[in-house]
């Protein structure tokens, strides 16, 4: 989804270069793309263990064995990190060898869940070969931190070390969770804030849609998704619902003056150093002590904002990123539910209307409920059943409006229904897990696997 087009190495002398990082994402509306992206775990299929790096079923050989569909490798020194393909996207690494593929910018739902089915597709050809399995879900059931082997990526040595001294999960956050997240576009600051303002009141409604993480370690951990959790005891300087959005003064420059007071992580300079806990305003007056006398490049600026991670993110693009990964269906059902309600001017200005009169109060305790409690926690005298029942609608008149159909002449809409049945039923992902867990899977969380892979 990058969009921005100034030299990545020119140095920043001024603050409208940042906000020029963002304000540059503004494209008109027959110019927005649909960007996709997803995390699942992969998993030795003869003992539900976590993947090494190296050896004949680690992720290395993975990912080898992934280039026979056109990707490229991506090295940071000689150690293969990523895939890319022109065209496609990219398959990362996230810190515990969660697979993360990074869509294409598309113009439709069918096109982003075609690329996700080839996709799978390809990871269970690889899969099958070696052993290897994949996981969709938002926590890994079984794993202890201990039982996880830490990929050889110069950035995650330094949050490693970092995460410890600001909150109690992060490293959970690394190596245990899973999401999915969609990423928009905006045609202008108004719109930027629209948008931004809508989907961070709606986040919560979409956590609880997707909560599929009740597992901790081979028992109930006591939430329905667990992931979401995590987030809350990461990192507070940069996480959370970044209340200032609704007030008066949202734009540009307001945002870049939140992702300026985000501590630094690191600076890459032929390698990552580290400048863990430094201020990037320091960065700007040639002050950082990890790197004292220079200044800051436009590239440093876009690594920084990517170190910031709110329920809804921007760059020069809009990132919705607070859902569990889950299976094919409901990867498919995150773009078109945002699509759906932001990308149609009626729907969008309906979503603000169902949202306009919460409190922040409001907003900061469902933030705080719904990972307890996904569908029946409340906000404003209503269930997030409600709220969520209400704002499929909303997206599914959105998406027909759009009138983007297949070659069997479906419109996008038809990738809602496994929300529509969450609805329906009132019974989260999690719930049903869990049902099964007390039941047919008489305590057995590796039973998960079965049930949720690729």
């Amino acid at each position: 989804m990058t969009s921005f087009r100034s030299s990545k190495d020119e140095p920043i002398t001024s603050k409208d270069q940042l906000v020029a990082v963002i304000s540059g994402g503004a494209k008109p509306k027959e110019s927005w793309r649909i960007g996709t992206e997803h995390e699942k775990f992969p998993y030795l299929r003869k003992d539900f263990s976590a993947l090494p790096y190296e050896g004949p079923s680690g992720i290395k050989a993975f990912l080898t064995g992934l280039m026979r569909f056109g990707w490229k490798g991506v090295y940071e020194g000689e150690t293969l990190i990523a895939l890319e393909q022109a065209g496609k996207g990219t398959v990362s690494l996230e810190p515990g060898g969660q697979m993360e593929l990074s869509g294409a910018a598309v113009e439709n739902v069918h096109q982003t869940c075609t690329e996700v089915t080839d996709h799978l597709k390809q990871v269970k050809t690889v899969g099958d070969e070696l052993g290897v399995g994949m996981l969709g879900l938002g926590f890994s059931p079984n794993w202890r931190r201990e039982d996880i082997h830490w990929m050889p990526k110069g950035r995650y040595k330094i949050m490693r070390e970092y995460m410890p001294k600001v909150g109690t999960l992060g490293l959970d956050m690394m190596l245990r969770t899973c999401t999915v997240q969609v990423n928009l576009d905006y045609e202008s600051e108004a719109d930027m804030v629209k948008k931004t303002r809508v989907s961070l009141a709606l986040q919560p409604i979409a956590t609880a849609l997707w909560a599929n993480s009740p597992f901790r370690e081979g028992k109930p951990n006591g939430f329905l998704t667990f992931r979401a959790n995590v987030w809350h005891h990461t990192d507070p300087n940069r996480t959370g619902m970044i209340p200032f959005a609704f007030e008066d003064g949202m734009g540009y420059e307001r945002y870049v003056d939140y992702a300026l007071d985000v501590p630094m992580y690191f600076v890459y300079r032929d390698g990552y150093i580290d400048a863990s806990g430094q201020s990037f305003r320091d960065f700007l007056q040639g002050k950082l002590p990890a790197l004292p006398g220079q200044l800051p490049t436009v590239a440093d600026w876009i690594d920084h904002m990517s170190t910031a991670f709110p329920e809804v993110r921007i760059k020069s693009y809009i990132e919705l990123r607070g859902a569990d990964s889950g299976p094919w269906g409901r990867l498919c059902a995150l773009p078109a539910f945002w699509t759906g309600l932001l990308y149609d001017g009626d729907s969008l200005d309906a979503a603000w209307d169902l949202v306009k009169g919460w409190t922040a109060a409001d907003r900061a305790a469902l933030y705080n409920a719904v990972p307890h409690k996904a569908l029946n926690a409340t906000i404003a005298g209503r269930t997030v059943r409600e709220v969520a029942d209400e704002a499929l609608k909303l997206a599914r008149a959105g998406l027909r409006r759009r009138k983007r159909f297949d070659a069997a002449g479906n419109d996008e809409t038809g990738f809602l229904v496994p929300l529509q049945e969450i609805v329906a039923s009132g019974i989260t992902p999690a719930e049903k897990m869990l049902a099964s867990y007390h039941s047919t899977w008489g305590g057995d969380v590796t039973k998960a696997f079965g049930e949720n892979s690729y």
